[in-house]
């Protein structure tokens, strides 16, 4: 890795420490934020020379977002470019160094974070990524960033803190799963995102695995293993979830017949339809509709 030495500070750069007294006083304290709570904060444009190793670690996390230019990031022995659009968590008490690049410098919003959830949240990000990951669309986060920075210079009220570390899980959530895509599998992130949206406008119709793969352009195989690593579910147990929510919307909002429901969502057999809502409702549709009407919990 090249290493480019820092000089002191960078136009337009912005930064805030919270005190460790404060966040050990007023965070690791407070259960509703303590498990997840900002410690530092900043942002650093155009940061010529910008250069920080810590052979011993620290004792948070550190999130790097790189917005324009380049940089590197070693965390152990492992050496990552840093693009523009991509992000690294690098764990807490890990080795590292990161500096930016010297012809293409980055413009980076980094935030370090503590809490007992925290390790959690390293550990999801280093099992769904390849070291480090992309933002399609950072706007979102961005503005989300900003709010928590210009919140915090306010001060470290108990109400400024409990706002920006419950923003801070939003920013997060965003950052990992809702616009965050492994830098390695874009393409068949697109291919998923491209057969959910198929499956949600034909869920009045009965699809085949195949027909699904084909929309996203992939072998079956290799289609129902990358959608179920990315949703939890295979192609199939996901459609089905599709059709019991619409089912029960029906439910609710209309007067249709279970046979007739049935047939909205492409299932011929009422009888097998009833018993695919029991199994994943835990009640059968009859059911279902009188306890919601009559507002009594609903399962088994």
């Amino acid at each position: 890795m090249k290493i480019f030495r820092k000089k002191d500070g960078f136009q337009g750069q912005k930064a805030i420490v919270i005190p460790k007294s404060v966040y050990t006083a007023k965070c690791t304290k407070d259960p509703m934020i303590s498990n997840l709570f900002i410690t530092n904060i900043g942002y650093y444009p155009n940061a010529h020379y910008h250069f920080r190793s810590r052979p011993r670690g620290t004792d948070q996390h550190i999130l790097i977002f790189c917005h324009e230019g380049k940089g590197y990031v070693t965390i152990e022995s492992t050496e990552y470019t840093i693009n523009p659009g991509e992000f690294i968590i690098i764990p807490m008490k890990a080795s590292h160094t990161y500096t930016a690049d010297k012809s293409h410098p980055w413009t980076i919003y980094w935030v370090h974070f503590k809490g007992n959830a925290a390790q959690e949240i390293v550990n999801r990000f280093q099992k769904n990524s390849a070291g480090k990951m992309f933002l399609q669309s950072p706007g979102k986060c961005i503005d989300l960033f900003n709010d928590i920075y210009s919140q915090l210079e306010r001060g470290y009220g108990k109400d400024t803190l409990a706002y920006v570390n419950m923003s801070f899980w939003h920013f997060i959530a965003a950052m990992l799963f809702n616009e965050a895509v492994d830098v390695k599998e874009t393409k068949d992130k697109g291919a998923i995102e491209k057969a959910i949206d198929f499956l949600s406008k034909n869920v009045d119709k009965p699809v085949t695995l195949e027909e699904i793969a084909a929309q996203a352009s992939l072998s079956p195989a290799h289609f129902s293993a990358t959608f179920k690593k990315r949703t939890g579910f295979s192609p199939i147990e996901y459609f089905t979830q599709l059709k019991i929510q619409k089912a029960c919307q029906y439910l609710l909002f209309t007067e249709l017949r279970i046979k007739e429901i049935a047939q909205e969502l492409g299932i011929e057999d009422p009888y097998y339809f009833s018993r695919l809502f029991t199994k994943v409702i835990g009640s059968s549709p009859n059911q279902y509709r009188a306890n919601r009407r009559n507002d009594k919990p609903i399962g088994g």
